[in-house]
């Protein structure tokens, strides 16, 4: 008898942790997220090329992301005295639950390894570049994205990769937005309904739109939201709203 009780509290125990593991068949939809690299740059941070030099301009791939359709609540935390962010507001107390509306970091010790997508590298150099300063080395882009977002797509390496590229390349959107007349300008704005309505037309989907503010505070089109299914092969009307910085009109300057 006793050692079954030892047996139950053992296993209540280990609840709260297995609970607070995110799960590769934890979510609802992905995210595909691709950035506008004239947005990314024209910001007073600016930008650095990769070591395989300058992109073209057309929208490169942030990540493929696996996202819930409905955030829930995280495990609650004890906090003395210490700011958190709770829905956006800073909060200050003792058990304050956060939201989590995505899984991440599922498996850290599932490292990327460049070997596993090496038949990839050249049209990841070419669709998935880096422009962050830290670093031109895009493997280090991509080891990160597999590992706070890929280990959680319940695919391994070479496919969550080559997924993300098969999407990308079903549409080009800076084509999808040059042939309704939108076209990368320093002085021109558009509307983002436009955008909106041009990519789903094009698409069959409704995306979700990010825009980020220049060095002179003028909203741009910074990311594009595509969603799609859990089988990372179809896209579909993005459900969620999105406020994403973005105003009524915005730019997209030129790179």
């Amino acid at each position: 008898m006793a050692t079954m009780k030892l047996a139950a509290i053992a296993v209540a125990l280990l609840l709260p942790l297995v609970a607070g593991v995110a799960s590769a068949d934890e979510f609802d939809f992905f995210y595909l997220v691709q950035q506008w690299p004239g947005s990314f740059c024209d910001t007073q941070k600016g930008c650095c090329f990769p070591d395989t030099g300058k992109p073209a301009p057309e929208f490169g791939i942030h990540g493929l992301w696996p996202n819930y359709a409905k955030c829930r609540p995280a495990e609650p935390e004890l906090v003395d005295d210490v700011e958190m962010v709770v829905d956006g507001v800073p909060a200050i107390g003792r058990h304050h639950r956060r939201q989590k509306c995505w899984p991440e970091y599922c498996n850290d010790g599932n490292q990327l390894n460049p070997w596993e997508i090496k038949d990839l590298v050249a049209e990841l150099d070419s669709h998935w570049p880096t422009l962050s300063c830290k670093s031109g080395r895009s493997m280090e882009f991509w080891s990160y994205e597999w590992k706070k977002h890929g280990t959680c797509s319940g695919m391994d390496q070479h496919g969550y990769f080559a997924a993300a590229l098969e999407l990308k390349k079903r549409h080009s959107l800076a084509a999808i937005l040059a042939d309704a007349g939108i076209v990368p300008s320093d002085e021109e704005s558009y509307f983002l309904s436009s955008i909106r309505d041009a990519i789903a037309d094009a698409t069959g989907a409704v995306p979700n739109l990010e825009c980020n503010r220049d060095a002179f505070g003028e909203t741009q089109l910074f990311q594009v939201y595509q969603c799609v299914d859990r089988a990372g092969k179809k896209l579909v009307d993005c459900q969620l709203p999105m406020q994403g910085m973005c105003r009524d009109r915005a730019k997209l300057p030129v790179f």
